[in-house]
């Protein structure tokens, strides 16, 4: 399992256009991908789950990768993260 943190910087947070591309590029892994915001959880490939994480400018959440391609999916996730949230 890779793990990493991303504070998010865009100031309407993850809503549902950014949800949708995070979901959407989700499924071009094989590997299980979740979101964390606290106590909450949610799968990446899961829209409306990602959107009932309520993540907003200046939360952390932790994403979890685990999978058979979980080294390249963490690495694309993270840039993918920088670029859009």
């Amino acid at each position: 399992m890779v793990t990493f943190h991303y504070t998010v910087t865009d100031p309407v947070g993850i809503h549902a256009r950014p949800a949708g591309l995070l979901a959407k590029k989700a499924k071009e892994f094989e590997s299980e991908i979740s979101i964390q915001k606290g106590e909450k959880s949610a799968l990446a490939h899961k829209l409306m789950a990602v959107m009932g994480l309520c993540i907003k400018c200046g939360d952390t959440v932790t994403v979890s990768v685990s999978g058979a391609d979980e080294a390249r999916a963490a690495a694309e996730l993270e840039r993918f993260f920088a670029e859009h949230f």
